[in-house]
């Protein structure tokens, strides 16, 4: 299979090459646009062999003509390109609309003409926020709280409307809190890690007790991987490992984990519109497809832990530049002033 991955120099994009290139002797296209988020470093070691079954290519999904000669001979589309940090969507919605909205269209377009699969990798905040009890199924109402989310509910509505009107090969996938290396520092594990290394403080939003539903990257590929190949047409599936843990929890794990004082956690302004708690029912998958997670929360969270400590000159580099701005607008005054990560400098996505 030949399989065209967008945003796959991303945190879950670049996983989700890795395991596949490592797993099977399928050929991958990645088209990411390498926006801040994106790092080539993500696919270090995944080298362009002979038989070139990796092959880069820098652009924008919501270029129809980079898209058409990315998916030219491809069997499949997987979606991850998306703008995805609500912060950033309350400051700028403009481009998550263009990026999240328009270049899922660009990219459906191109599939339903050459009448290949489509996964659109999505989320569960299109869901809105959960009260105490239950998990979201995936026919629960799309009540997005943020521009980001919002923006998601939109391409997932986009997708099943191009299987209704064009009878595209669509499927979607909704999943929770993703946690693992490589993953952006503006994420709550790796920010808190970084920051806690550094001795730095953490931003934790209002009372911390706001619930995530999390799940280990590669069980999350994993997933995708099986509903890219089995998934029924037009069919919505729910990835979740059911690990609920408030943020304040997670926290507390991490500085455990890292030797790190609890004075270092800073309780900041809660930001608008901070969906309460996440829980997905992915009964469908495991059911259906026979899916289920391998790594257990603990193990993966030490792992985790272990590789941004082991790997400190990644993240001290993707944490330098434009990063360092946002960082100091979002939460300096919050904090009354806090100290700039790293400015060393090296290559950064985007």
């Amino acid at each position: 299979m030949r399989i065209l991955v967008t945003g796959g120099a991303g945190f879950i994009g670049s996983c989700f090459v890795r395991r596949t290139l490592e797993r099977r002797d399928d050929q991958v296209v990645v088209l990411d646009a390498l926006t801040y988020a994106g790092n080539l470093e993500n696919l270090d070691g995944l080298a362009v062999d002979e038989q070139q079954r990796l092959r880069f290519m820098r652009g924008s999904i919501c270029d129809a003509a980079a898209v058409s000669r990315a998916i030219e001979n491809c069997d499949a589309v997987v979606n991850f390109a998306a703008e995805t940090h609500v912060d950033r969507s309350i400051d700028d919605p403009a481009v998550f609309l263009a990026t999240n909205i328009e270049g899922t269209r660009v990219l459906l377009d191109q599939a339903a003409r050459k009448g290949v699969r489509y996964l659109q990798v999505s989320t569960d905040e299109v869901y809105g926020s959960l009260g105490k009890g239950g998990r979201f199924r995936e026919d629960s109402p799309l009540r997005p709280s943020s521009p980001y989310a919002a923006s998601k509910a939109a391409a997932d509505l986009l997708v099943g409307a191009y299987a209704a009107t064009f009878g595209a090969d669509v499927v979607i996938s909704r999943c929770g809190n993703n946690y693992g290396p490589r993953q952006f520092p503006e994420k709550l594990i790796p920010l808190f890690l970084s920051n806690a290394i550094n001795d730095e403080p953490l931003p934790l939003y209002g009372d911390g007790e706001n619930v995530r539903d999390w799940i280990h990257v590669c069980d999350h590929c994993d997933a995708l991987r099986l509903i890219l190949e089995e998934g029924d047409a037009g069919q919505v599936y729910n990835v979740s490992a059911g690990c609920e843990m408030t943020n304040r929890k997670l926290v507390e794990r991490l500085l455990d984990l890292v030797q790190k004082p609890w004075s270092l956690v800073k309780f900041v302004d809660d930001r608008p519109g901070h969906d309460r708690r996440y829980a997905l029912d992915s009964s469908r998958l495991r059911e259906q497809l026979g899916w289920s997670p391998s790594i257990g929360f603990e193990d993966g969270l030490a792992e985790t832990v272990a590789w941004y400590r082991d790997n400190r000159e990644w993240w001290k580099r993707v944490k330098s530049g434009e990063y360092v701005t946002y960082y100091r607008k979002l939460y300096g005054e919050r904090l009354g002033g806090v100290a700039a990560p790293s400015r060393n400098k090296g290559r950064q996505g985007g």
